[in-house]
Order: C-alpha cells, then structure tokens, then sequence
C-alpha cells in the first residue's frame, strides 16, 4: 500500500524528502521511545539509520511509515508531527524502498497452496459434472486477504466446519449427477458389459474423472485409492453405478480437488510454472473455475508458456459466458458494492419505491459488474472506468436516471451496452448507483464516505482512519432552519485536528452531492441549492461529476497503477510484495504507450512473470537469516 501513497502525494504536489531529512524526522518524533536498552516495542531506531537498510530492513521501514501515516506513532502525549510531514515522510520511504526492491529487476514472488474459496469450488463441481446448480450459498463465507479479495491464499485454510460441509457436498453433488442425464453421461463414460468387468469400467471412469477433478494427469498409483473405494462399496453389494459415485465422493474430498497445489520448486532458481498448474491459474483467474478441454490440450502440448498463446487465451476466456463469474467476483469486490446486499442497502422506509422494486435493484447490481467486463470484451481505455460515452442501460435505469436512453427495442428489459445522452452525468463509474449507494450511509449522502471511497478504490490511497471520539454530524432540531450535509460537515472542517485530513477527504465527495442515496439526480437539499464545488489542497477547483472526473482523469495514471495492483493481486490469489511492485510498474508503463488497453492489461498480467513462473527456494543463508 506505501508504493501508491507516493504516487498518490506526488500527484497532488506534495513536498518529497531526503534520507537525511528522514533521519531527522525519525531523531525528532522517534528516538525518545526506539532507543536505549528497552526500546519500545523492542526496535531500535539504529537498526535504520543507514541507507542499505531499505533493502535488508524493508518490511521494518514500512510497517514504522504505515504506523506513522495512522496516526499510532508517536504515543498519545508525544509531540505529533503535522500531516503534511507525515506524508511526506511516506512519500520518501515508499519511493526509496521501492527503488531498493525493483534494483535487481522482476522476480516473481511464492505461490501459496491454496483452498478453493466458496464460489471457486461451487463453479468447479458445476463444471466437472456438469451439473447447474449453485451450491456455494451451504458453505461459510471466504473473508478477504491479500489485496482485498477473497481468493487470497493467506486466509483460505481448511476449517472443521468446511471439512464437514464438502463432505456433505460430495454426496449432495453426485446423488444429484447421477439423477441428471448430461451428468450421468459425464461421469459414466463406461460400464460392465461383454468382456468388461465392473472393475475395469470403474478403472476407465477413473482414469477419465480424475486428471478432471485434480487438474492434471495422474498416476496409477493416485488413482488405487479410488479404485479401494470402489472395491469397498462392491464388497457391500452396493449396485455398480453406487459404488463408482463413491469412489468419486472421496475424490471429491481429495486435496488434491479442494485446493490449488503447484508441485515445489526444489531449487534456489526462479523457474517457469508447469503447464497444468499455469492453465488453471489461467482459468481460475478469468473463470474462477477449472480448465475446460481446450487449456488442458493446450498444456499436454506444451504450449501454454508461449506469451502469444496466453495472449489469445485471454480473449477466447473473456468471450465465455463464465468470465461473467471473474467480473462480478472482482468487481464487486474492488468496488465493494457486494455490501449492497447487506449494511448499505437503501434505508427500506426512506428509499421504499426501491425496496419494492427488485428488477431495478438488480439492474443497479449488475450494471458496474456488466460494464467492467464490457470494456475489457470491446478492448476499450481504461479511461472508461473514470468517464464514458456509454452504459450498461436498462428501461428500469432509464427512468431511475430521468435519461432517454436507446435501449434496443423488445429488450428493454435486459441490460445491455448503450450510448449516453450529452451532459447526462452519467459516465464511468461514478455516475452508476451501485457506487453511489455504498458509499453513502443508508439514510443521507456523506462527502466523506464517498471522498474516502474514491480514494479507496479508485485511487489506492485511502486516508487514514479517523481519530477516537469523533462526534456526529449535528442533526436537524425542530423549529431551526434544515441544514445541508455540506453545511453539517463545517463543524468537523473547522476543528483544525478534523480538517487536516478533511480537506483532502471531502472535495471528492462534495462534487457528487448532486446524487441522492440511490443514485438519483438531484438540484436540491432541505430546499437549498446544491452546492458542488470543490478545491483541492494544490489549489485545483472544479464542480459537479463532470469536474471531478476531469481532476481524475488529470491523474490517470493513479487509478491504472491502483487498477492494476487490484487486478495482479487477484491473478496471484495473493497478497503483493515489493518485488510484485516492479511488475506494476512495467505494466502500468506498458499501458500508458498504448493508449490504456483494458485487453493489454490482462495480457500484460497472464505474461508476467509472477503470474507464469515459480520463485525459487531461500538460500540456505537466508533460511538462517529469517
């Protein structure tokens, strides 16, 4: 996160540093707690005061900075440095360290084993037994790690609870195989007749079944196992077909089938991927599924390695109807408008023509989850995310944006991709009111809310959090005049502790004050007109969505680094290192000659070489060292 809060400073002029200027910032609000035989927390500030311990004491710097950039140091009663020196200071140690990390060039970082989290594993039974059925709602849910997501491999362990719930899965889901046509004839590719024994046929569906199930070729001696269980089940005169579907519920069972494990790497040497483990990082990145018959030939081949290969492979996988799954995962997340459907819904009594109606609430969920994969399937400019001369249109959104629309005609029901109205302030992703709505408190609008979500998740930098004891927002009192939530907020933004981090938090927000909870456009306030300007701390002013789109697309470059970084970290299923950061910056530096590609950026991530290759193991040395 420190590598963006440079980019972020630098963008909107903020003053940079020296290592000697961070050395006395350190002697100044540090030095009194890190120093003598018991410093604090056991750290010595003389374990950084030269400028090789940027590299050897990297994590130590960024874990200081982060703690110094939140406001935990110094300790309450200590002199506090101003906000300003304390992003500077950032600023300097987020470039320093990443100058440090990318001197070597780009490694790739190590691959985790991993769980299939809920909707990966859901999707995966779908497809190897064909069956259309979402199962993923009976198991608990995944939380997020790594860089926000929940495919992170740092917070999918194996619990007693899942261990129970596949279980009951793998039953649920071949007795339910087994009573479907296509299903049973996915599964049962043989069966005892003239000259087969019932153990034979059994072997053929196993040795069929399971390369499926595990992702790779097996070996006969994984498949004896099955093949035990089968025997086990004819042994108790169960029926041939009952006795090959328990065979298969213990491969279902399998950690072979439940998570992701990629043969180690042995040696010191970084080395590329093999071929079956790189097509299912392939698929479960732009699918969240396993890999269909054509990567799995692709990989027999030998030909998965070749970048022009992988670069194909992302346009045949986003023309799926299943990198529907990719987006909706990702971009739900990165937006996080998946907490729609829980805490920042609407208020149901305030907003109830909505609450009633679950077609438009539906068209508002879809509609960023269907343009995201529309830009990366027209291969348009990342631009689009922050402006756009199209939508995702429906009749239901026509009439909650007060738009003329043209929607295509006996379809108006169905979302589709549709130009916009000049001046509709309707554009990218900020006009949508998914984003809108969840950035917002149930009940009113909030600047600061939608300032800090912006910062979030289209900049990469949110803000840090907000002191103890912040008091709320004056309310409305009988018999005075109604305020406006720009008018409430002046009482944080004029404590001078507030407003430092006010007023780079709140101009983003005021500019969308035109935009009620839902979405809707809106000129008034309790009866007052809606004020929209704004000005940011280097003097820039600008009003309403149209200006605030024109400040973000003035710092595109912020929100492709941010884009990228999410969509890297989702590809790895992991939380990035410094190292991954020197991978960012190719990329970004990739777009940026071609006109900011969506396509380019998923074929940039696919040939990276973290995404295609293995670290390698610790020297012996460093294993020592750590």
């Amino acid at each position: 996160m420190m590598v963006f809060v440079l980019f972020f400073i630098a963008a909107f002029g903020l003053l940079g540093q020296t290592f000697a200027d961070s050395q006395a910032f350190l002697r100044q609000y540090c030095e009194k707690c890190h120093q003598d035989k018991a410093p604090a927390g056991g750290f010595r500030l003389s374990r950084i005061t030269t400028e090789e311990s940027l590299a050897t004491d990297a994590a130590k710097w960024l874990s200081l900075t982060n703690r110094v950039k939140n406001g935990e140091m110094p300790p309450k009663g200590a002199p506090v440095p101003p906000i300003e020196a304390r992003e500077a200071f950032g600023n300097w140690v987020g470039t320093a360290v990443h100058e440090k990390a990318c001197a070597a060039g780009i490694v790739p970082g190590s691959a985790l084993i991993r769980r299939l989290n809920r909707d990966e594993y859901a999707a995966t039974v779908r497809d190897l037994l064909d069956m259309h059925m979402d199962i993923a709602r009976t198991l608990p849910m995944d939380g997020a790690g790594g860089e926000g997501f929940d495919n992170a491999a740092e917070t999918l362990f194996l619990s007693p609870l899942h261990t129970e719930k596949y279980l009951e899965l793998a039953k649920f889901a071949t007795d339910f195989a087994a009573k479907e046509f296509k299903s049973h004839a996915r599964i049962f590719v043989a069966k005892p007749g003239p000259g087969v024994t019932p153990e034979q046929a059994a072997r053929t569906i196993l040795n069929v079944f399971l390369p499926r199930a595990f992702r790779r070729p097996v070996t006969e001696a994984e498949v004896a196992p099955y093949l035990e269980l089968f025997r086990a089940a004819q042994k108790q005169k169960e029926p041939f077909e009952a006795s090959v579907l328990f065979a298969l519920r213990g491969a279902l069972v399998s950690p072979n089938f439940l998570f992701r494990v990629e043969s180690a790497n042995t040696g010191t040497a970084a080395r590329p991927l093999n071929q079956y483990a790189l097509a299912s990082r392939l698929s479960y990145f732009l699918w969240g599924s396993m890999p269909d018959e054509l990567l799995t030939d692709l990989a027999a081949k030998g030909k998965l390695q070749d970048p022009e290969v992988l670069k194909q492979m992302v346009k045949i996988l986003l023309r799926n109807d299943r990198s529907m799954g990719f987006a909706e995962r990702f971009t739900e997340q990165w937006l996080h408008t998946r907490d729609l459907g829980g805490d920042k819904a609407p208020d149901a009594k305030l907003f109830a023509d909505l609450a009633k109606d679950e077609d438009l609430r539906s068209d508002i969920r879809y509609q960023p989850i269907m343009f995201f994969r529309e830009v990366f399937l027209q291969n348009l400019s990342l631009e689009y995310f922050l402006d756009s001369k199209h939508t995702i249109g429906t009749r239901k959104l026509e009439r909650h944006f007060g738009l003329k629309l043209e929607l295509r005609p006996n379809q108006t029901s169905q979302p589709h991709w549709v130009p916009l109205p000049e001046k509709s302030n309707r554009g990218g992703l900020l006009g949508m009111p998914a984003v809108l709505s969840v950035s917002s408190y149930p009940y009113r609008t909030s600047p600061v809310l939608r300032g800090a979500w912006i910062l979030e998740s289209m900049l990469g930098t949110p803000p840090p959090p907000p002191p103890a004891n912040v008091p709320a927002l004056e309310e409305h009192r009988e018999g005075t005049a109604p305020k406006t939530v720009r008018e409430r907020l002046a009482q944080h933004r004029n404590d001078p502790v507030c407003a430092s981090c006010h007023s780079r938090i709140d101009p983003f927000g005021f500019a969308l004050e035109n935009y009620d909870v839902t979405g809707k456009w809106r000129a008034e306030e309790g009866g007052k007109a809606i004020d929209a300007s704004a000005e940011l701390l280097d003097g820039t002013k600008f009003a309403g969505p149209e200006g605030l789109r024109q400040v973000l697309l003035d710092r595109k470059d912020l929100f492709v680094r941010h884009l990228t970084n999410k969509l890297l970290g989702y590809a790895l299923g992991r939380g990035l290192t410094l190292q991954d950061s020197c991978t960012v910056d190719a990329i970004v530096t990739k777009l940026k000659d071609n006109g900011y590609s969506a396509r380019l950026l998923l074929e940039e991530i696919v040939t990276s070489a973290p995404f295609r290759n293995q670290a390698g193991m610790p020297a012996p040395k460093e294993l020592v060292k750590r």
